[in-house]
């Protein structure tokens, strides 16, 4: 079994917070720039399995985040790979995104502080204490309730597996990526907290190595723009440089 681990192109939250408050975290979509990431990911993860032995080759299990921007990767990458490899697509809502409670479409921290003081003082303290992982945004998740939740997917997986099925497309967000590939190479919550979010549309590539067992690289790193005031004009000026809906 191989599993995929995508992370959704860039969406316009990517480039400007003000994309969370105008349409709710969950309906965040991506930018253009951010589709064609994706294509090229999918290009990416087509040349390896083209290069694979043809008795190792097996239909793709796509799954795929709830929100917007995962569900229109999800669309660009059915684009690019061949339709005879895949099987099942399906969506699971314990692949969603983070939820930061109060602090949800808040991502400056000055700007968290100034409207829920006590709060942010409450979260800080948490997370000096307890560490990043643990701590939860008020009325939000912790890395750790991600983790948790992520690993009840991961029982999904592993059933599939064990009948020998399909290999995976996952198609999520960075923390939850992240949290599934801690839980199933069964990482320290040292590694979550040394580790980065994988970037927008990078592809991480988890497969067995024979006796070895399994074992993570990234098979595909995205490349990132840099983003000009005159390109977030253009982005939140008459129309918006958006991917199209579904």
């Amino acid at each position: 079994m191989r599993i995929f681990l995508v992370r959704h192109g860039e969406s316009l939250g990517n480039i400007d917070d003000r994309a969370y408050r105008q349409f709710g975290d969950h309906n965040v979509p991506l930018t253009e720039w951010g589709y064609r990431q994706v294509l090229e990911a999918g290009e990416a993860i087509s040349a390896y399995l083209k290069a694979l032995p043809s008795a190792e080759l097996r239909k793709l299990s796509v799954w795929y985040s709830p929100f917007l921007r995962t569900r229109q990767s999800k669309d660009a990458l059915l684009e690019v790979l061949s339709a005879e490899l895949i099987g099942d697509v399906r969506e699971d809502y314990l692949l969603r995104e983070q939820d930061f409670g109060l602090f949800t479409e808040i991502y400056d921290h000055a700007e968290q502080k100034r409207k829920f003081p006590d709060e942010f003082e409450k979260w800080a303290r948490l997370r000096n204490n307890s560490g990043k992982f643990y701590a939860r945004p008020p009325d939000g998740e912790s890395r750790a309730d991600v983790a948790q939740r992520v690993r009840l997917f991961l029982q999904t997986v592993m059933h599939d597996a064990e009948n020998g099925r399909n290999n995976i497309i996952i198609v999520g967000h960075g923390v939850t990526n992240r949290a599934f590939e801690m839980n199933f190479l069964h990482h320290p919550v040292d590694w979550f907290e040394r580790s980065d979010n994988p970037g927008n549309a990078d592809v991480t590539l988890i497969e067995g190595r024979n006796s070895e067992g399994y074992r993570s690289i990234l098979l595909h790193k995205s490349t990132d723009r840099v983003t000009g005031q005159e390109e977030l004009k253009e982005a939140y000026g008459s129309e918006l440089a958006i991917a199209p809906k579904a």
